[in-house]
């Protein structure tokens, strides 16, 4: 039986672990991993004892983005497929970003991509040292825009303005200076200082922290509700620019293992 692409548990405590489970693809994501965290999310959600949720990658890496042989296998489809694609990503962001309770991001290895959107949209991100950060869409000739409300709130306008539009690598303590993460620690201590922090969050009021969290995103453009018409423009944006004939050469590219062709500037 293939394992499933996320597993989820729930302690005594109240404390989900909520795990990215490809690590033979390093955790990128496709349909199935998406409905997987969709459906945890939700269940999740109904656990009237449910007090932190933590976030993990198996494997070496954390989370490398998306899968781009699912998105070559959606680009062709209907236009109304491919939104629906865009729009079920989206709210498995939003799921983490809006759950009640806290969410706690541990992150090694790799966080490409989409993965930058995850642990922005969660409350704390704690990486080992040998995290490395990149967001990648732009090399691929496609965009981050789904993502951009929540990387604007954890690491500002100015940093999203160079780290998206170039997509280069950065470290885990670059990601900690930009405000990506929030400590970085030695890569064997990683689920000691993820304890530490759930520790203290366990010591705090949940209604207390319900409504700090709710307050919080109420005062930022990533907190937007998700039928806004902000974040069904967005969608339409992603969606759109995946079926670009600049995706296809940027995706190609990456299969053909060669440097991209892209056109002579904009249309």
């Amino acid at each position: 039986m293939t394992a499933s692409p996320v597993l989820w548990s729930l302690d005594q405590r109240g404390v989900a672990t909520v795990t990215l489970n490809r690590p033979e693809v390093n955790n990128a994501y496709d349909g199935a991993l998406i409905s997987g965290v969709l459906a945890a999310m939700d269940e999740l959600a109904k656990k009237p004892n449910l007090r932190v949720v933590v976030l993990r990658g198996n494997g070496k890496h954390f989370q490398a983005g998306a899968d781009l042989k699912w998105i070559n296998g959606v680009r062709p489809q209907s236009a109304e497929a491919n939104e629906a694609a865009s729009r079920a990503t989206f709210e498995a962001v939003q799921r983490l970003n809006t759950v009640a309770v806290p969410t706690v991001a541990l992150v090694q290895g790799g966080c490409f991509g989409g993965g930058t959107g995850v642990i922005a949209a969660c409350d704390v991100v704690i990486a080992a040292d040998n995290a490395l950060f990149s967001i990648t869409e732009v090399r691929w000739g496609l965009t981050a825009a789904i993502i951009i409300p929540q990387l604007c709130d954890a690491i500002g306008v100015r940093q999203v303005r160079r780290y998206a539009l170039t997509g280069e690598r950065f470290g885990a303590e670059d990601a900690r200076r930009i405000g990506l993460v929030h400590e970085v620690v030695a890569l064997a201590d990683l689920e000691t200082a993820g304890a530490k922090v759930v520790e203290q969050l366990l010591a705090n009021g949940p209604e207390a922290m319900a409504e700090t969290k709710k307050l919080a995103l109420e005062s930022s453009f990533g907190g937007m509700a998700v039928d806004d018409a902000v974040y069904k423009r967005l969608v339409q944006l992603h969606s759109l620019k995946r079926q670009s004939t600049e995706a296809a050469e940027g995706l190609a590219s990456f299969a053909e293992k060669r440097a991209a062709k892209w056109g002579g500037g904009i249309a």
